[in-house]
């Protein structure tokens, strides 16, 4: 074999191995793209699976609070229907004139409605159902309903009338008191 030739042949094996090695380097390159993207699948697949978890853990917040508040809060219709019973029992013993009250023949009557009442009223508090204390206090829109305004002494905008018992139930408002607020005397 001639130099030249020898020389032609080292310049393709030459030639054959930069090439070689650039489509190594094209492949590696490739490669390198490949697993980049690779793990910014993977990243975005961890990120939603974080949300997706905290939507979920939301959700069964949401779901444990809506359940306690049915708990709290179911016996509120009725309790709105047998306030009306509480209000006329009420009205009926306030109706009863004294005299009758220490008649022998009555009394048994008496006793046995003003038991009742202290039933209901226990009854009523064992379900979370309280009676607003609304004589003396400040008007509290959030709790009393203003119906009529009193010539009084009492500061203005101070209860001194309760026409109809407000109540709340746990922590919300059942029914608002029903009152009249002291205005200064004309």
């Amino acid at each position: 074999m001639t130099d030249d030739k020898k020389m032609q042949q080292d310049t393709e094996i030459a030639e054959e191995i930069h090439n070689e090695g650039e489509e190594g380097a094209a492949a590696e390159a490739s490669g390198l793209d490949r697993l980049a993207e690779l793990e910014a699948d993977l990243e975005r697949a961890r990120q939603d699976i974080l949300y997706a978890q905290a939507d979920t853990q939301n959700v069964r917040r949401r779901l444990e609070k809506e359940i306690q508040d049915a708990r709290a809060y179911a016996a509120t219709g009725f309790a709105r229907d047998i306030l009306s019973v509480a209000d006329n029992l009420s009205r009926a013993l306030a109706a009863i004139p004294a005299e009758l009250r220490e008649d022998e023949k009555l009394k048994g009557l008496v006793i046995g409605l003003e038991a009742t009442a202290k039933e209901l009223e226990s009854a009523l508090r064992k379900n979370g159902i309280e009676k607003i204390e609304a004589m003396g206090q400040t008007l509290d829109p959030n709790r009393h309903q203003a119906m009529i305004e009193v010539p009084s002494d009492a500061e203005p905008g101070t209860v001194v009338q309760e026409l109809q018992s407000g109540y709340m139930i746990k922590d919300r408002l059942l029914r608002p008191a029903l009152v009249g607020v002291a205005k200064k005397p004309e």
